[in-house]
């Protein structure tokens, strides 16, 4: 039985991030939560020219040493209007935030720190303060250089990144595709959610659960319904799913029942094994199997004549179990698979006080689930963690409902008790 630490670098090791092969061109408009295949780079500087930080006066420096200076105003300057005249002794430009600049000006006086006077001959400005030269003045490329690099490949395309990619009047972007990834439940007793439910049947939930979370990782699910208990039923579901996805994820069929074939299929099949148990509860039977293009090639399902292999989760047919392995093992494989950057790949985990008292799971790593917030009880500020009431039981699909955190209580230890210090792992925000 592997180690978490152990059985996740297993399972990175199989996967081989999309490279140019894997590249289309998109408009921005469809960029939302895509990888970029290569980098962004300034078509100009940024800012573009030298322009105002504040409503105000653009002036000369050298004329407003001292408080009290009285300046000709000669010109206005709104944003996205070239300023006229260059100013000379004296002289200022009412400006407004993001105004170029005259000529001549070298600062801007922020209009609350001057007083305008009209008159019938001209119209002037008292400047209140000393000014300094630059003050409130955004110089051309202070951001950044034409040429530079302004989004890296790898980068997950967010509200931010889509915003500097249009300033930068990047209409079409270079992505890598999206990871298909099958998706099929194993076991007689499921039906789907339409059916009627009979004594002793289940429904389908995992197939739900992980459509979401496939679709939360910016992959595209497919999924291939219900298998049943009859083993040359999951060798032809198998094979096609490693015949059409990237990945493929599986739930039930992965104990040691007499009708739990998926690893036998996988092997019979030539799948490299490399997970089988895990020592995390939920979730210990969890089998990782990754298929060479050479051995789909041989299988005959290589009709996309792919040149990567394909990684294969038989996850835990209990919906708690199946979506903890997703959280904590499939989603770093599906990021390096997507073509992310390396610091975007691994979970993110933070240490919070714990409300409730949370006990161990003996030789295993227990992972409860509950919310993860901000810790107002404490002038330490930090976070604090909330189990879920009720039973953390991997058949307990109810109490799962708005879950944010992971805390995990490491093999050997018994508890730890409400006030202590415990490490969480974020889930709300996987992508």
């Amino acid at each position: 039985m592997l180690s978490v630490a152990e059985a996740e670098a297993r399972i990175l090791a199989l996967c081989v991030p999309f490279s140019g092969g894997d590249r289309e061109e998109i408009p921005i408009t469809e960029g939302r939560s895509r990888i970029l295949a290569k980098a962004v780079l300034a078509a100009r500087d940024v800012p573009h020219w030298d322009n105002s930080a504040m409503d105000g006066f653009a002036v000369r420096s050298r004329d407003c040493q001292e408080s009290g200076a009285e300046l000709k105003v000669i010109d206005e300057v709104p944003a996205g209007e070239n300023p006229g005249e260059a100013l000379q002794a004296g002289q200022a430009a009412r400006i407004f935030t993001g105004g170029v600049l005259p000529r001549g000006a070298d600062a801007v006086v922020m209009q609350e720190e001057t007083e305008v006077e009209d008159s019938a001959v001209a119209k002037s400005v008292v400047i209140k303060t000393a000014v300094k030269s630059g003050q409130f003045v955004r110089r051309r490329g202070d951001y950044c250089r034409a040429g530079a690099s302004i989004l890296a490949a790898g980068t997950r395309l967010g509200p931010a990144e889509l915003a500097i990619a249009a300033a930068n009047q990047t209409a079409q972007l270079s992505v890598l595709r999206r990871p298909k990834v099958a998706i099929l439940s194993t076991g007689n007793e499921l039906v789907s959610v339409d059916q009627p439910l009979q004594p002793g049947q289940i429904v389908d939930s995992n197939r739900y659960a992980l459509i979401a979370f496939v679709e939360q990782m910016g992959a595209i699910p497919m999924p291939l319904g219900i298998v049943g208990d009859r083993r040359e039923d999951v060798t032809a579901a198998i094979r096609q799913a490693i015949s059409e996805a990237d990945v493929v994820l599986s739930t039930g069929g992965v104990s040691v029942g007499d009708y739990d074939y998926v690893e036998a299929v996988l092997e019979e099949l030539g799948g490299a094994i490399a997970v089988r148990k895990v020592a995390v509860k939920p979730g210990k039977p969890l089998t990782v199997a990754q298929f060479s293009a050479g051995k789909l090639r041989h299988l005959g399902l290589d009709s996309q004549g792919r040149d990567r292999p394909v990684v294969y989760f038989g996850l835990p047919g209990n919906p708690v179990s199946a979506l903890v392995g997703c959280w904590r093992f499939v989603a770093p494989a599906l990021r390096t698979i997507s073509g992310r950057s390396p610091d975007g790949i691994a979970p993110q985990f933070v240490m919070a006080t714990t409300r409730s008292t949370l006990r161990g799971a003996g030789t295993r790593d227990n992972y409860l689930w509950g919310r993860l917030g901000l810790d107002t009880e404490s002038d330490q500020g930090g976070f604090s963690f909330q189990g879920a009431t009720g039973h953390h039981n991997s058949a307990n699909l109810i109490n799962l409902a708005g879950t944010t955190g992971l805390a995990i209580v490491p093999a050997g230890t018994k508890t730890i008790q409400a006030g202590e210090s415990v490490q969480v792992m974020l889930i709300q925000e996987l992508g």
